[in-house]
């Protein structure tokens, strides 16, 4: 007993004062009382030693053991012994057999017990601090040695494998806060019951502490790929973010052009356009190349047509080339949609690399006079094709007396072109500019239903009955399941002081149209079009050209139509002019953006349905 208690600080005269005592008490029956006092003493003096109360604020107390943790090797040696000691009172306690583990606040110490508290000590030494630990609001924490794989005998269960603390983890009372991760938004207080089994804190990331128990250490390997899985996958949380906010961008972008009216809007000027240089397609036409002409102006190039409730997406020739890839493409009317077909091929062909790959199916370079043309982009087995068909009725002739003939057109039968097309992917139809003409629109002795000429037929009655002929046509022999089918409307003429044979002229314009009051008022044939189209069993796309047309005045090829003007011609060269057709690039680049946005929406819509359970 004196060996164990030689050590207390606690006076030096205790010695004295025993023997002093001892020759006072002689007696048997207070020696034993004697010896069970001085029991009783040391005993409750090295309790209160050890285990002070957490009101204690005794500095005696707290000193003794403070200077304990920097004392020399003698010390060591003493605190060894008395550990010693207090663990054959204590045995259900935990204690660092390693004399240079990092000191810890008093507040540590004393929380080694079973008893389930928090201290709100924020201030652990600064040797702790700088080495071991980062500093938590709450210290709460047992040491445990760095060196042994042993886990303390009064532990029933240690934490998985899998999980990683990333703040030192706690024999008894733990509790955790990341203040390094998104997780630190939610604070896990994990306080142990009296039998010591550990609630392990879910906690991703590498801990700072290199002297965790070995049930910690044990999953350092682990640590590692949860640390990459955690990232993977935040990472992967990140791209699919993403991906799905780009995907929401691209669906609104989607839904907006459904509900847009693509031509109600204007003409905006844009230095990006045109969408092909000039010069660079040399597939267009003398009559649309008005720049090879001769036109000194290139400003009408650089519009753009801009719809009121939308933005049309640039037409990418790329992404138009995959979306054709392996269909057929057909334009059939008059000469505006040999405006843009060319426009077409221009913009297509501009986008593929092997210029080579992209060929008229016959070898022609000029395209007009024939019946019918086709290219040809070897590289997407995709081809763009025009059948020339003004009227899309057709034209006819019957013979008279003294074995004349004379031209008729036949309004109950379709382009004899037809069953060339009827099974084409997409296909486009116009007319319009012919039944302006002189014999059209007088309608003397010139409509022909069956055998029967009429001696005179209101135009406007006839191009019903001949749109509603290619209607019923289109119904019977189109399947929409299979085909797209458009309508291009009426594209506005400008002629001034006369029509295109009577000296009309437009070779004075250079900016468009600003003001819609000084627009045309809508054609009538296109009303009895829209009425007809209304009454379709078969969805056909109209394309109103009509007003986005209207505006520029400034995009006809005027006088610069031709380069070699025949004699008459060059005596009055302004006499001669085109204000019907489009110079290219130019108005007609801006249907085919159109049309681009229309096929953009079919995918979109096609992808909806796929996905619909």
């Amino acid at each position: 007993m004196a060996d164990a208690t030689k050590y207390i600080p606690i006076g030096g005269t205790l010695n004295s004062d025993l023997k002093s005592l001892f020759s006072i008490l002689k007696t048997r029956k207070t020696l034993p009382l004697a010896y069970a006092f001085m029991f009783t003493f040391v005993a409750f003096t090295v309790f209160l030693a050890f285990c002070p109360s957490p009101n204690t604020s005794s500095p005696w107390f707290t000193n003794v053991f403070t200077s304990t943790a920097t004392a020399t090797s003698s010390a060591s040696s003493y605190k060894s012994q008395l550990s010693s000691i207090f663990s054959f009172f204590f045995h259900n306690t935990t204690s660092s057999s390693n004399s240079s583990s990092p000191s810890f606040p008093p507040s540590a110490t004393r929380d080694s017990t079973n008893t389930s508290r928090s201290s709100n000590n924020t201030s652990p030494s600064p040797q702790t601090s700088a080495k071991t630990f980062k500093t938590t609001p709450f210290e709460n924490q047992t040491q445990a040695s760095p060196t042994t794989n042993k886990i303390p005998s009064n532990h029933t269960a240690k934490p998985p494998a899998h999980v990683v603390s990333k703040e030192p983890s706690s024999g008894n009372n733990h509790t955790q806060v990341s203040r390094t991760s998104d997780e630190a938004k939610t604070l896990k207080k994990t306080n142990q019951s009296s039998n010591g089994v550990a609630s392990a804190p879910k906690v991703s990331g590498a801990s700072p502490n290199q002297n965790l128990s070995s049930s910690v250490k044990g999953g350092d390997t682990e640590k590692g790929v949860v640390r990459r899985n955690h990232t993977a996958s935040l990472a992967k949380e990140q791209n699919n973010g993403n991906d799905d906010k780009d995907s929401r961008v691209n669906d609104e972008v989607m839904e907006s052009l459904i509900k847009c009216n693509f031509f109600d809007g204007e003409w905006v000027k844009d230095d990006s356009y045109p969408l092909y240089e000039p010069g660079s397609c040399n597939l267009i036409d003398e009559q649309f190349n008005c720049i090879q002409n001769g036109r000194p102006d290139k400003d009408y190039q650089k519009y753009k047509w801009k719809p009121k409730g939308c933005s049309l997406p640039r037409l990418d020739g790329h992404r138009m080339l995959d979306l054709l890839r392996g269909k057929r493409l057909v334009f059939v009317g008059d000469s505006i949609n040999r405006n843009m077909w060319e426009s077409l091929i221009c913009i297509l062909r501009n986008a593929v690399k092997d210029k080579s790959n992209v060929y008229e199916a016959d070898g022609r370079v000029h395209f007009r006079g024939e019946a019918s043309y086709s290219f040809v982009f070897k590289d997407y087995n995709f081809s763009v094709e025009l059948f020339v068909s003004p009227f899309l009725v057709q034209e006819w002739e019957v013979q008279v007396k003294n074995e004349t003939k004379k031209e008729t057109l036949r309004l109950d039968l379709v382009g004899k072109s037809s069953d060339q097309y009827k099974n084409a992917d997409i296909i486009i139809f116009n007319t319009g500019h012919w039944w302006t003409h002189d014999k059209t629109s007088k309608g003397k002795d010139y409509y022909q239903e069956g055998s029967h000429v009429y001696d005179e037929l209101n135009v406007l009655e006839a191009f019903r009955r001949a749109i509603t002929t290619w209607s019923r046509w289109i119904d019977a022999n189109i399947d929409p399941s299979k085909s797209m089918i458009f309508f291009r409307g009426y594209s506005a003429s400008h002629f001034s002081g006369g029509q295109w044979n009577s000296g009309g002229q437009c070779d004075s314009e250079t900016v468009p149209i600003k003001n819609e009051k000084y627009l045309k008022e809508y054609p009538p044939k296109m009303r009895v079009l829209e009425k007809v189209l209304k009454y379709m069993k078969t969805r056909v796309t109209y394309m109103n050209v009509t007003k986005m047309t209207d505006f520029r005045k400034d995009g006809h090829p005027s006088r610069y139509r031709k380069q070699n003007l025949s004699s008459e011609e060059r005596k009055s060269p302004l006499r001669y002019q085109d204000c019907s057709h489009w110079c290219l690039p130019g108005v007609p680049d801006a249907w085919n953006e159109i049309l681009y946005a229309e096929l953009l929406l079919k995918q979109y819509q096609n992808q909806h349905q796929q996905k619909r359970p």
